[in-house]
């Protein structure tokens, strides 16, 4: 099946699930209220937005170099940077690596780029169990799920559901309390802390002028993923780069603003390189891959290019009616919402054009996108590539034979009057152009007159 029918059969179903749009109408709400608490902190929101806007804006406008200047500095002090221009070179390059260093076990904090290049099967086909150390990310893992959500994986769960699913993969599980299923998962991943040999963690940012990399979480995870194994390997997209240490400052109070309506996430660490001489802690191998898999021909676009100033909140898909209707796996790609849709047919190519219409326009997304990311313009600058790149043979006759009857008063009036017997004829059956739209939704009723024959007849 293609993705375009999946995603139309996926978002049919999950429309008309009540029980599913009430867990996320009611994590909805609950972020809206965070949302506002958070803004509320910043004595000047929208300025903090523009300054945000601003630091990407120089990062992306001149990544090469911010690159160049951030891998210099994580090999000056021993680490090894790695440039991956597709998924599989990301996934050969950690895979053989941890063949090479007989890793058995990895853990990994939570990073959407990993999931983007399906690293976790590739690391199990090279022999390794591989843990996700995010609670949300654990549970999913449990259930074998993709994340649901950007920020929050296990959204679309309700706590029955959770502890069912602890209950059958986890031995000794017998409440559905929350501090008891929590103390079961933290039992599980301390072990698997202890005894991993590697470490896997994205980067929220990548710091040029100081080679760092930072990580925000919320439950310490990243921390003890990557600072107890003895080799820390980081997988990230190059569009993370920021220009300075200092960029952070504005930077890191923004992003849990607009994820999770918080004054600064719980953990906030920068990493730049293994454990050196005299260290008592820390990895003694750190090795950065920086991920392109389509990045470079977004960035030569200078119209949609904005796009890779994305820091990853999940506001936009926080704030968009169709998200809240269809939830996050009915998009079937890593990155969901508008910031899914716009950026997926640039790293997956056309047969992911059809996101570009999954989104009314109304443009919440982009009010709600703490760097500024036009993301509704650029949902229709994409519907518009998508249709210089293929326009159905049927939708080009039907275009053609709308211009040829609207440039005609007669051939209008004919074909109104045929279209009006036609609509209630075909209506529901096979051949009903608008059945997926009729099928959940009453159809407005024809007027006995048009307007013309109103006019016509003295009635307006």
């Amino acid at each position: 099946m293609n993705p375009a029918r999946e995603f139309l059969l996926n978002a049919a179903a999950k429309s008309v699930d009540l029980a599913h749009r009430k867990i996320i109408r009611k994590n909805m709400d609950h972020y809206e209220v965070r949302l506002a608490e958070g803004v509320a902190r910043f004595a000047d929101w929208e300025g903090a937005r523009d300054v945000c806007s601003a630091i990407k804006d120089d990062a992306i406008e001149h990544l090469g170099d911010y690159l160049k200047q951030f891998e210099a500095k994580v090999k000056a002090r021993g680490g090894v940077v790695f440039w991956a221009e597709t998924a599989e070179e990301a996934r050969d390059y950690v895979a053989n690596l941890a063949r090479d260093r007989g890793v058995k076990r990895v853990v990994k904090s939570k990073s959407m780029v990993t999931e983007e290049i399906h690293l976790t099967s590739a690391l199990e086909r090279a022999g390794c169990e591989v843990l996700e150390t995010d609670l949300g990310e654990y549970i999913v893992q449990l259930r074998n799920e993709p994340p649901y959500h950007i920020v929050t994986p296990a959204m679309h769960l309700t706590r029955k559901e959770i502890y069912e699913t602890f209950k059958e993969k986890l031995p000794g599980i017998t409440t559905d309390e929350p501090v008891e299923l929590v103390a079961a998962a933290r039992r599980v991943m301390r072990e698997f802390f202890f005894s991993a040999e590697m470490g896997i963690s994205g980067a929220n940012f990548l710091v040029a002028d100081s080679g760092m990399i930072a990580l925000t979480t919320n439950e310490g995870n990243a921390r003890l993923g990557t600072a107890l194994p003895r080799i820390h390997v980081v997988v990230t997209g190059i569009e993370k780069v920021v220009p300075k240490l200092s960029d952070l400052g504005i930077l890191w109070p923004t992003l849990a603003g607009a994820a999770t309506g918080q004054s600064l996430s719980a953990y906030n660490t920068l990493i730049g390189g293994p454990r050196r001489q005299n260290e008592v802690d820390g990895p003694e191998e750190f090795h950065v891959v920086l991920l392109d898999n389509g990045r470079t021909a977004l960035l030569a676009e200078s119209e949609q290019r904005e796009a890779l100033k994305c820091i990853r909140c999940g506001a936009c898909l926080n704030n968009c009616p169709v998200y809240r209707q269809i939830g996050g796996h009915a998009y079937g790609t890593t990155y969901q919402g508008p910031i899914g849709s716009v950026l997926t047919p640039h790293f997956r190519g056309h047969d992911f054009d059809h996101l570009s219409y999954a989104s009314s326009l109304c443009g919440a997304c982009t009010a709600g996108c703490p760097v500024k990311i036009d993301l509704h313009h650029h949902l229709l600058r994409n519907r518009r590539n998508a249709v210089q790149n293929s326009r159905p043979l049927l939708e080009r006759i039907a275009f053609r034979l709308f211009r040829w009857t609207m440039l005609s008063s007669a051939r209008y009036t004919w074909f109104a009057g045929i279209g009006k017997k036609l609509a209630t004829l075909l209506r529901g059956t096979a051949f009903d152009p608008l059945r997926e739209w009729n099928r959940y939704r009453t159809p407005p009723q024809m007027p006995k007159k048009s307007f013309r024959q109103m006019w016509r007849d003295g009635d307006v």
